[in-house]
C-alpha cells in the first residue's frame, strides 16, 4: 500500500496527539521538603524557663511588734553588716512576748551551731573531693581511667567548693541573727524607746518590702539584702525529667537579653512541688540550681532567662532532622530521595535530641531525606524537592 503525504500527516498528527495526551495524563512528581544528612553536634537537652536568684538572700524582719518608722534606704543602696536598715517603736510587751524573744534567741543560737557543723562537714567533703581528684588524675595519667572520670572529679571538687562557700555564708548570717536577737532582747529589757533593725551581712538592698510607716507584727519582712553579683540560676523542670539530671551537667543560658552564656548544674533539689501549667494542668516540678561560669554584666536578681540543660552530646555525629523519622514495623525509618524516587530505609539511632538525631547505621553523609513524610508517600513514588 502506497502512503500518500496526507496519510503520513494524519499518522504523525495521531502519534503527537497520543504523546501529548500521555504527557498530560502522566502524574507529576510530588513536591516534598527535603534535607541533607550531614555531620554536626547532637544534643539531648531539657529546655525550660528560669530566673536568676541571689545566692544568699536575707530577709530582714521585724523582731518585735511596733510602729515602723519610714525606711530611708532605696533599692540598690549598699549596706554593711550591722548597719541600721529600719527603726521600730515597740509596743508594750507582755511576759509571753518576752519569753518569745528569749526563745527566739535560743533558736538563733541553735541555728548558729547547726551552721558551724555544716561548715565542718562541707570542709571534710571538699577535702575528700580534692583527694579523689588527685587519685583520679594519677590513674588517668597511667591510662587506667578515662578522661571523663577526671572531668567528673573536677566537677565534684567545684561543687563541694561551692557548697563550702554557701555553708560559710550561712554561718555569717546565723551569727548576725544571734546578735540581732540578743540586741532586741536587751533593748526590750531596758525599755528602749526604739529597736534598731540591722543588716546581717554586707551587700545591697534588693527589695524594700515595707517602706512606709505603719504598725507591724513580729516576723514581718522589712528589707531583702543580698549580693546582686553573686547570682545563681533557678529552673523548675518536670519531676520525671529531674531524675535524669546530675550536678555538673552543662547549661546554656539564652533569652536574658545578651549572648548565649555557659553555666553548670550545681544541685537538683530533693523535693518537688505542685504547679499549675499555662494549660491548667497540675504538674510536679523540681527546682534545678545552676551556677554561672561568669556572671554577665547587667543581669540582676529575679531576671528571666531560658535554660538548656545538656544531658548528653556528641560534637561530631552523623545527624538527620528528627522531622524525617517515622516508625514502620517497629523500626525507625526515613524516605531517601534517589534519582527522583523514594526509597524507604531503616536506620539505627544513637542520641536523639529535640531537633536532630544521631544516625548509627542506615544512612551516609550527604544523602537527601524527606522531611515530615505523609501517609500517602510510598516506595518508588516520583518526587521533587520543593524550592
Amino acid at each position: 500500500m502506497k502512503l500518500t503525504k496526507r496519510t503520513l500527516g494524519y499518522a504523525i498528527f495521531t502519534v503527537a496527539a497520543v504523546a501529548l495526551l500521555a504527557w498530560w495524563a502522566w502524574p507529576s512528581p510530588r513536591l516534598v521538603e527535603t534535607a541533607r544528612v550531614g555531620r554536626g553536634p547532637v544534643q539531648v537537652a531539657i529546655e525550660e524557663d528560669g530566673e536568676t536568684r541571689a545566692v544568699d538572700r536575707y530577709g530582714v524582719a521585724a523582731p518585735v511588734a511596733g510602729r515602723l518608722l519610714r525606711v530611708v534606704l532605696r533599692e540598690g543602696d549598699a549596706v554593711q553588716a550591722g548597719q541600721v536598715v529600719a527603726e521600730i517603736a515597740p509596743l508594750p510587751l507582755s511576759e509571753a512576748d518576752r519569753d518569745m524573744l528569749e526563745a527566739k534567741l535560743e533558736s538563733a543560737k541553735a541555728l548558729k551551731l547547726e551552721a558551724d557543723e555544716r561548715v565542718r562537714r562541707a570542709e571534710t567533703d571538699a577535702a575528700q573531693a580534692e583527694r579523689e581528684r588527685v587519685r583520679v588524675a594519677d590513674l588517668v595519667a597511667k591510662k587506667f581511667m578515662s578522661d571523663q572520670a577526671l572531668e567528673q572529679a573536677l566537677v565534684a571538687v567545684q561543687t563541694k567548693a561551692a557548697d563550702l562557700k554557701a555553708a560559710r555564708a550561712r554561718v555569717i548570717a546565723a551569727a548576725a541573727d544571734v546578735e540581732a536577737a540578743r540586741a532586741t532582747l536587751v533593748a526590750v529589757r531596758a525599755k528602749a524607746p526604739m529597736v534598731r533593725v540591722t543588716s546581717p551581712v554586707n551587700g545591697r538592698v534588693l527589695r524594700i518590702v515595707e517602706k512606709s510607716e505603719r504598725v507591724l507584727q513580729p516576723g514581718t519582712v522589712l528589707v531583702t539584702v543580698g549580693d546582686p553579683q553573686a547570682l545563681e540560676i533557678v529552673v523548675d523542670v518536670l519531676s520525671n525529667d529531674a531524675v535524669r539530671l546530675r550536678p555538673g551537667m552543662r547549661m546554656l543560658i539564652t533569652g536574658w537579653g545578651g549572648p548565649e552564656i555557659e553555666a553548670a548544674v550545681r544541685l537538683v533539689e530533693p523535693a518537688a512541688f505542685r504547679k499549675i501549667s499555662a494549660l491548667g494542668v497540675e504538674e510536679q516540678r523540681v527546682n534545678v540550681i545552676g551556677d554561672f561560669k561568669a556572671v554577665p554584666a547587667g543581669i540582676g536578681d529575679a531576671y528571666r532567662l531560658d535554660a538548656r540543660i545538656i544531658m548528653a552530646e556528641k560534637p561530631d555525629a552523623l545527624r538527620v532532622p528528627v522531622g524525617a523519622l517515622f516508625r514502620r514495623n517497629g523500626k525507625w525509618t526515613v524516605f531517601v530521595v534517589d534519582g527522583g524516587r523514594l526509597a524507604a530505609r531503616g536506620v539505627e539511632l544513637g542520641l536523639r535530641g529535640a531537633r536532630d538525631a544521631e544516625i548509627v547505621a542506615g544512612l551516609s553523609d550527604k544523602e537527601q531525606v524527606v522531611l515530615y513524610p505523609g501517609n500517602d508517600l510510598a516506595d518508588g513514588a516520583r518526587v521533587a524537592a520543593r524550592q
